[in-house]
């Protein structure tokens, strides 16, 4: 049993369709090849997690706590601090997030 139309006329017409869609097929892998490819490159030069971080805040604000870098619970606000920075905040009675413990990871005993 033959499914295509025996008569050249038709046979022409499906062939354009054929085509057009194949090109539009390529088209889109093209399109997803450079999307990862973006992916790839935005994550080759992502910078590094900060091994410390203080969140400080609204505005200007004073320091609110203390997170190791990379803590899930780090707010908009955070920026990325040597150790020492990060020692010196928690000696200032900067809090120490209680998700991620930063005191416990700096070897910080209170008091």
């Amino acid at each position: 049993m033959n499914d295509l139309p025996p008569d050249l006329p038709r046979l022409r017409i499906l062939e354009t369709w054929l085509q057009l869609s194949l090109d539009r097929v390529r088209q889109q892998i093209t399109a997803a090849e450079r999307r990862e490819q973006e992916r790839q490159r935005g994550e080759q030069a992502r910078p590094p997690v900060p091994d410390w971080m203080i969140e400080r805040g609204i505005g200007e604000g004073p320091a609110v706590y203390v997170h190791v870098g990379g803590c899930h619970m780090a707010g908009k606000r955070s920026k990325g601090v040597a150790r020492d920075v990060a020692l010196r905040a928690l000696a200032e009675g900067v809090a120490a997030c209680p998700h991620c413990r930063p005191d416990s990871e700096l070897g910080y005993l209170d008091g």
